[in-house]
């Protein structure tokens, strides 16, 4: 996948933007990575947009920066000088698709049907916006004609939010999700900054969804490993369940045969998409043990430990 692209999907969520004065563009994008999401997707709706752009790349380059409702190739040209790093448009058009593939920047044109998607897919496109996604059928229109289309990808847009955020980005064939609730007008108008990186934290919470998983003790040897593990069993009616390397109680407790990472063993954290809570775990300042990451045949992460343990337990981030 394009580097954009990538750094989009690990983002998660693109806030789309219509910014009616670009004095607001820096504070915005500021708010916008505080909350721990450094995108935007600012539309060519509005006569400040394409300044809007210029503040934004110039002021903030660790925020990845693009232009939405871009209808022409004279837009994308302004765009890209003015420092967009990927294109969007609403529909499908040909030219601007052929161009923006030619100066080799991504372009995300809108599909909702069946005839824009086959365009896309024989432009090659890795992925495509599906817009106004709630009004044409949403997730569950994509994931009836999605397999037609194995090697495209999409990024829904229109009708997204909190509520359903999940229901979209728990299809694995949606790289990420566009949304306007926490850049809405009054919000940047009223340059309520604080109140905009806070909707950003709470949509990240939700689109990585932690939660404990099970805890797990380090044993000397395989005959402490099953009598803790029954003690638990026992304690807490947990269903025992014995395996090569380790005894489960339930899904709660796992009891190590051998000492694994951990002075005292280790802590398991569900997440919604391990390669995403990499990435902003990562933007926060933490570190992971790149020898411990596993991974599924797709190639995306399912499991991975932080480098440091907390209170003489290891964390491991594992997939849901």
């Amino acid at each position: 996948m394009n580097d954009v692209l990538l750094k989009a999907s690990n983002i998660g969520i693109i806030p789309v933007i219509a910014i009616e004065d670009a004095a607001n563009a820096v504070p915005l994008a500021k708010a916008l990575s505080e909350g721990g999401l450094p995108a935007a997707e600012v539309t060519f709706r509005t006569a400040a947009g394409e300044e809007a752009i210029r503040q934004i790349a110039a002021n903030c380059p660790d925020v990845l920066v693009g232009a939405g409702t871009i209808l022409n190739v004279e837009q994308c040209d302004r765009a890209i000088a003015a420092g967009a790093k990927f294109i969007v448009s609403p529909g499908y058009n040909e030219e601007l698709v052929a161009y923006c593939i030619e100066k080799n920047i991504p372009v995300l044109p809108g599909c909702v049907n069946a005839s824009d998607m086959t365009r896309a897919a024989n432009a090659g496109l890795e992925i495509v916006k599906f817009f106004p996604a709630e009004p044409s059928g949403g997730v569950n229109f994509l994931k009836a004609l999605a397999p037609v289309f194995p090697k495209l990808n999409f990024m829904p847009t229109g009708g997204v939010n909190t509520k359903n955020l999940m229901d979209y980005l728990g299809y694995d064939r949606i790289v990420a999700c566009g949304g306007t609730w926490m850049v809405k007008k009054d919000l940047i108008e009223g340059q309520r900054w604080e109140e905009i990186t806070q909707i950003c934290k709470d949509a990240v919470k939700t689109m990585l969804g932690f939660e404990l998983r099970h805890i797990g003790i380090n044993c000397a040897d395989e005959d402490e490993a099953a009598r803790v593990a029954k003690a638990f069993s026992s304690l807490l009616g947990l269903e025992y369940k014995p395996g090569n390397s380790s005894i489960f109680c339930g899904t709660a407790v796992e009891c190590m045969k051998t000492p694994g990472l951990g002075e005292k063993g280790h802590i398991a954290i569900g997440t919604n998409s391990v390669d995403r809570a990499i990435y902003h775990m990562e933007q926060r300042g933490f570190v992971f043990d790149e020898s411990t990451r596993k991974t599924d045949a797709k190639g995306r992460t399912k499991a991975i430990y932080f480098k440091d343990s907390i209170g003489g337990f290891a964390i491991h981030l594992v997939q849901k």
